[in-house]
């Protein structure tokens, strides 16, 4: 009989600069590997984390969570103590905010209902936004960006802007926003959706930027959605601008701070 096991959520944010995404890959950094290595150490236990998305290499994050397995139950000084421990062990990269208990079943990545991300662009050059905005120079029409924004939320069917030989069962997700409005010199582009595709914000954004700069209509806009084709979709922008920035799920499973 399998001995019991008790689950907890940690909520941590990460820069992505010196990762290779979040999975666990051969040789290299990412972050699932670093908390893991903190967590065995800190519990004695073999733990494997899972998280609630799998942000690629550059991508940043200022809301993840993950959750986590344990077969002594951590009270609430423990836990206390592990969240000190741990963002002592794992370095300015990674800053874990909170680690709590919930009940067996759920789960970070399945019980999440929505996701919301942010792409920064920068209109200025600024070195010191080097690693978090993407610098783009030239005009951007960002009334047509905006229009274009009312048009992906028609759709459902987004396999134009998913990587390709990515295997899923569906294209599937529902947009429930997307908008493009400027911070200061910054221009942000926010989406939240139940789900994304592999590389489907980078995408959609590199695609949105061609109808800014006049390469592509709002029309053929439509077009490309409707062909589910990647090719004819716009370019990837480089990952350094993109935050997954919150994650909501049902009331009352995670604190609200």
């Amino acid at each position: 009989m399998d001995e019991e096991k008790h689950r907890y959520f940690i909520k941590l944010a990460y820069n992505g600069r010196t990762f290779h995404g979040w999975q666990i890959q051969k040789g290299v950094p990412t972050v699932q590997e670093a908390i893991n290595d903190s967590l065995c150490k800190l519990t004695g236990e073999d733990i494997n984390v899972v998280g609630c998305g799998r942000t690629d290499t550059g991508v940043h994050a200022g809301c993840f969570y993950a959750h986590f397995d344990v077969l002594k139950k951590l009270d609430e000084e423990t836990l206390d103590k592990m969240l000190f421990r741990m963002n002592q062990m794992l370095g300015s990269e990674i800053a874990i905010y909170s680690i709590f208990p919930v009940g067996e079943k759920n789960h970070s990545r399945f019980d999440a209902i929505s996701r919301t991300y942010h792409y920064r662009i920068a209109r200025n050059k600024n070195p010191f936004e080097a690693d978090y905005a993407y610098y783009l120079f030239g005009d951007i029409g960002l009334d047509k960006m905006s229009r274009a924004c009312e048009i992906l939320k028609e759709y459902k069917d987004f396999e134009c802007f998913s990587k390709v030989n990515t295997q899923v069962n569906t294209f599937i997700c529902d947009i429930k926003h997307a908008q493009w409005r400027e911070e200061g010199d910054m221009l942000l582009f926010e989406i939240r959706a139940d789900r994304f595709l592999r590389n489907m914000v980078r995408a959609i954004v590199g695609t949105m930027l061609d109808i800014g700069m006049g390469k592509c209509s709002l029309e053929e806009f439509r077009q490309i959605i409707e062909s589910k084709n990647r090719s004819e979709a716009g370019y990837s922008v480089p990952a350094h601008g993109l935050f997954l920035a919150d994650v909501e799920y049902p009331e009352g499973m995670v604190p609200v701070d």
